[in-house]
């Protein structure tokens, strides 16, 4: 029998909902987006941002670094609650870290 695929928890599905509100308060479809993050280096189709969105598939840990750079914020923004990842606010930055096209 195959493996069940693992449940996505409570963070990962908070963590889409932020992807989802930021993109949307971006102005950004979910095309665009998918683009932006293909232009950093992360292949994306927008189907594959439509299920993550949605949590039918995973957002692992270099898709998560990408589509906060396509969205211009650090990636721990995506991982904040509710709210906390808005278009206009401000993230520290992480010591260390380049920030290649986040705001903070």
């Amino acid at each position: 029998m195959p493996p069940r695929p693992l449940e996505i928890g409570p963070a990962g599905q908070a963590t889409a909902h932020t992807i989802e509100r930021t993109r949307t308060a971006r102005g950004y479809s979910q095309r665009r987006l998918a683009a932006r993050v293909t232009g950093r280096g992360r292949p994306m189709t927008f189907t594959a941002l439509s299920r993550i969105e949605r949590t039918v598939r995973r957002c692992d840990i270099d898709d998560l670094v990408a589509i906060a750079a396509a969205l211009g914020i650090p990636p721990h923004a995506l991982l904040a609650p509710a709210g906390e990842a808005e278009a206009g606010a401000t993230y520290p930055t992480i010591p260390g870290f380049r920030n290649r096209g986040f705001s903070g």
